[in-house]
């Protein structure tokens, strides 16, 4: 469709019969240089946002920018390529912008354009007090319904309170803007001038998702529970965090920017908003930043409702959805938790937007999460996201006080409620291996750590997933087995401390002889290879008590892995124990090793029907009161008989 500008005016038909605003509309029905007049020398001029950008109004405004002065303009980001950034303009207008992207980075850098950091939910204010009076507004808007109300379409955000608060509002009338429902109208009595231009709005794709941004997402689909309500921030690793949901149910959304991700999760059936419990049924947002089929899909859709930022950013409303997730990429990590996202060093990268808007709200919300992604190295691999102290100048985004879960392509560590000692092993452990030995000697040298708590060949070792595992076990007792961690050290104890006396000695035998305390960090600081120990946990992935613990070591010629276990005697004879020394025989045999021994006191004979089940030759020996059980995995029994079954 071709082009319409102010001389060719909208159809009759799209107003349906003459109303009263209809005489006002046609009053102040205009062309854009006409209304570019009420702007002069030393105005603040707002843009309309992201890809609600009035394209033709701001082009409109770069030709006349060169006749005027000291120009202000406002706005959150562009999408498009202004002009009004170029140092041709330094000396007629300066941008500032509330968030920094590709457009304008270079121009804030080289000081031609200013940042203002500022969660996204205060900006209205600074509008509405008068803190930042608006002269001009220039927005893009749908064309007025038969009730003279126009949509802000793709971008409420901001756009809605700039409208309210400026002295004279400009509006680009456009057949391509959707009509989104919820709080986004703006009647026709409260626009001056109307300038009706159609154009394609514009539109941002979707950021290509490598590998490790895949396995980010991975990790984080492990923290999300069916029924949750989402909201990710922009960027290559939150998408991919978004598409990682592909298998939960009955997701909701309750987010600022909304994107084809989540319409993604829509047309999966992924996303439902049946569960919500604040606007059920409804997708919550502020603006679009898409593709034009994400703009057909909220037009006129009763499924979706855009509110200004004020509503959708305040922590308070975004609190009300129960088990609300937040999902933020984050730039740098030090090893106490804080977070740093929207800076480079001294260089401003992006901005605070939502990210603590909806930080704050998930963290009010019953069961919500705030979650900070990020790749452990950077795109050249030359240094490590996860650092001993921030870079000098980067800006503090996230608190120590206020981290919860920090992901990378390495794992999830769980920072709230830890010391910093917890929280440096925890995020040593999921930076990148080649950073991990310099990483635990900036945290000795920090005095976070004690010299040789962590032995370098274990901070280099790669967490294994795949070999976590829930099981369900008589009378619906969910298990989760899974790898020990560094951070596991206070669970260990518990555990141990837990065990009646005796229960120590005669069935967790071979490395602690005694109350096995002393020797925790052994066990919790293992290669993964040589040494694995699995802890079993009560309830689901997120659950911290430990009820069982099975352990091999390996070494010598022989490439035999010595098995010890313990289970805590209230959840014994429920097949807890022959299940860990199955799964611990899978991990040693898939580590090469050949053989599996055990050592067993007299009078703990029953242990040994554990080892019978594996499906495996057993043969015994007896020497000085101690039982060596050896079984081959080169000589299969004619069946394991393990059953595992509620």
């Amino acid at each position: 469709m071709p082009n319409r500008r102010a001389d060719d005016p909208i159809p009759r038909d799209s107003y349906a019969s003459p109303r009263p605003w209809h005489s006002i509309y046609q009053k102040r029905r205009t062309t854009a240089q006409q209304a570019l007049r009420a702007i002069k020398r030393g105005h603040r001029v707002f843009i309309g946002s992201g890809c609600s950008e009035p394209q033709y109004l701001t082009q409109c405004l770069e030709e006349i920018i060169p006749l005027l002065a000291d120009l202000e303009i406002l706005h959150i980001l562009s999408v498009g390529k202004p002009r009004f950034t170029d140092a041709a303009f330094f000396d007629k207008c300066r941008l500032k912008s509330f968030f920094v992207a590709s457009a304008s980075r270079e121009a804030v850098a080289e000081g031609r354009a200013d940042y203002t950091p500022v969660n996204l939910g205060d900006i209205p204010e600074l509008f509405h007090s008068g803190a930042m009076p608006i002269d001009v507004a220039l927005i893009q808007v749908s064309p007025p319904d038969r009730h003279g109300y126009c949509s802000y379409g793709v971008a409420v955000d901001i756009v809605k309170s700039a409208a309210q608060t400026a002295r004279h509002v400009i509006a680009q009338v456009n057949l391509q803007m959707p009509v989104t429902l919820g709080d986004s109208f703006i009647h026709v009595r409260d626009i001056d001038s109307f300038v009706e231009y159609e154009e394609p709005l514009l539109e941002v794709a979707l950021p290509l998702m490598n590998p490790i941004a895949v396995d980010i997402g991975r990790h984080v689909a492990k923290l999300i529970e069916d029924g949750s309500t989402i909201r990710a921030g922009v960027g290559s690793v939150s998408t991919a965090a978004l598409y990682a949901l592909e298998e939960k149910k009955d997701l909701g959304v309750h987010a600022d920017m909304l994107t084809d991700a989540y319409l993604h999760l829509v047309k999966k059936g992924v996303i439902t908003n049946a569960r919500k419990t604040l606007h059920p049924g409804k997708i919550i947002a502020s603006f679009c930043l898409g593709s034009r089929e994400l703009y057909d899909f909220v037009d006129n859709n009763p499924m979706v409702a855009l509110y200004p930022i004020e509503y959708t950013n305040d922590y308070l409303v975004i609190s009300e959805n129960d088990m609300m997730v937040s999902i933020n990429s984050g730039l740098e990590v030090d090893l106490t938790g804080q977070v740093c996202s929207d800076s480079l060093g001294y260089e401003i990268y992006s901005g605070i937007g939502g990210a603590l808007d909806f930080l704050r709200g998930a963290r009010h919300s019953r069961k919500g999460k705030a979650i900070i992604v990020l790749p452990s190295v950077t795109l050249d691999g030359a240094k490590s996201r996860i650092v001993p102290y921030l870079a000098e100048g980067a800006g503090v985004v996230t608190t120590r006080g206020a981290v919860q879960y920090i992901v990378t392509e390495y794992g999830i560590a769980s920072l709230h409620g830890k010391s910093v000692r917890e929280r440096a092993l925890a995020l040593i452990s999921i930076a990148h291996p080649d950073f991990r030995e310099k990483l635990v000697h900036d945290a000795e040298r920090l005095h976070y750590l004690h010299k040789g708590l962590v032995p370098y060949s274990a901070a280099r070792a790669v967490y294994p997933f795949d070999r976590e595992v829930s099981q369900i076990f008589p009378g619906g007792l969910q298990v989760t087995f899974r790898p020990v961690k560094p951070t596991d050290e206070r669970a260990m104890k518990e555990f141990f401390y837990s065990l009646p006396r005796e229960e120590s000695y005669i069935r967790f035998l071979s490395i602690m002889k005694v109350f096995p305390h002393y020797d925790v960090h052994r066990m919790i600081n293992v290669d993964y290879q040589k040494e694995v120990t699995i802890v079993g946990l009560a309830g689901g992935a997120e659950a911290n008590r430990i009820i069982a613990v099975g352990r091999y070591t390996m070494g010598g010629p022989s490439e035999a892995a010595e098995v010890d276990f313990i289970v805590h005697p209230d959840y014994g004879r429920k097949g807890i124990a022959s299940f860990l020394v199955c799964h611990l025989a899978e991990i040693a045999r898939s580590n090469s090793a050949r053989t599996l021994v055990a050592y067993i006191t007299r009078g703990n004979e029953g242990v040994m029907g554990v080892f019978h089940k594996l499906g495996y030759v057993v043969e015994s020996s007896y020497k000085n009161g101690v039982y060596e059980i050896r079984l081959s995995f080169g000589k299969k029994a004619a069946a394991c008989v393990t059953d595992y079954s509620p």
